[in-house]
């Protein structure tokens, strides 16, 4: 060990507790998690655990400076996602230490640089259902920042096969104007901007139903039920119109009014005398008029008869 004693003496005080050991890299479907083994030392509080990592950019133009990962500094556990830390297609050098209390450990480098090129693409989990004339295809737990590419043919004619391609934030796909009763078939993989790919699928074949036959109205439905519709009305009209008297009246009987309708004219309300004796008086009065009035009208004749005699003489 090539060091003078003040220099081992500073990095015994320093470093005293031991390193984190046996650092990897899982890296599946885009997700990215350093792991390593706890210090083996002893530690009355709990053991924390820093992160740092090391682009291309920070190594060749920043002076090999190091950046801490956000998301994994003071952490007590043994991993740290670096998914979102990770953003490019570059080489990155990664390291952790370990602290208890005021003790702090060494960094310890993962031993070769990482790239995210090198994760692992697992096959995606695909569903395929029907519904009227359309399939739907949906995925379950898509990596991050891909691609599905979905292939659809008919059944015995893979030659013919549509491919599509959604972003693997849609989860669902929907292929609609399928021919019914034809057996279509689905195959899907993840693709990546690098380039990189799963595997496919297992293909999946459904048959196009349809919808319910009660549920289809075809023209022809349509037309017969416009059809009968207007001959009933045609026919009530012409009936209307060239109705004889006598079928008329059978048709068309009018019903008498209910007894409890009519009136009763017979009906006689009982009166007093008083009321009695008033009823006579008020009977007698036009008849009384009418005499006065006769008499008022034989008078004046009377007396213009006579105006005109003396004229004369």
């Amino acid at each position: 060990m090539s060091c003078s004693v003040f220099t081992c003496k500073l990095e015994t005080d320093i470093w005293t507790l031991p390193a984190p050991s046996r650092v990897s890299m899982d890296s599946v479907d885009m997700r990215h998690t350093l792991r390593w083994r706890p210090p083996q030392a002893s530690c009355n509080t709990t053991v924390l655990y820093s992160v740092q990592y090391q682009g291309e950019f920070e190594l060749l133009l920043r002076n090999g400076s190091w950046l801490d990962a956000a998301e994994c500094q003071q952490i007590p556990g043994t991993h740290c996602d670096l998914s979102l830390d990770l953003g490019s297609d570059s080489d990155y050098n990664l390291q952790v230490r370990a602290q208890c209390g005021s003790q702090r450990s060494a960094w310890t480098r993962l031993s070769r640089a990482f790239n995210r090129r090198d994760t692992l693409m697992t096959v995606p989990e695909m569903s395929v259902t029907t519904s009227s004339d359309a399939l739907q295809v949906t995925f379950n737990k898509l990596p991050p920042s891909a691609a599905v590419s979905v292939t659809v043919w008919k059944e015995g004619d893979e030659m013919q096969a549509a491919v599509f391609s959604m972003p693997s934030e849609q989860t669902v796909l929907h292929v609609a104007a399928l021919q019914v009763g034809v057996m279509y078939c689905v195959s899907a993989q993840v693709v990546l901007d690098s380039g990189l790919h799963s595997s496919s699928t297992d293909t999946r074949c459904v048959s196009i139903t349809g919808a319910a036959a009660w549920k289809r109205p075809t023209t022809v439905t349509v037309t017969v039920i416009v059809i009968v519709m207007a001959g009933l009305l045609f026919a009530l009209f012409w009936s209307v119109v060239h109705c004889r008297p006598d079928a008329c009246q059978t048709y068309f009987h009018k019903e008498p009014l209910p007894q409890s309708l009519k009136g009763d004219w017979s009906v006689q309300i009982p009166m007093s005398p008083q009321e009695a004796e008033l009823g006579e008086v008020c009977e007698r009065i036009p008849a009384l008029l009418s005499v006065d009035s006769e008499r008022r009208a034989s008078k004046t004749d009377a007396e213009f008869t006579a105006h005109l005699d003396n004229h004369k003489y």
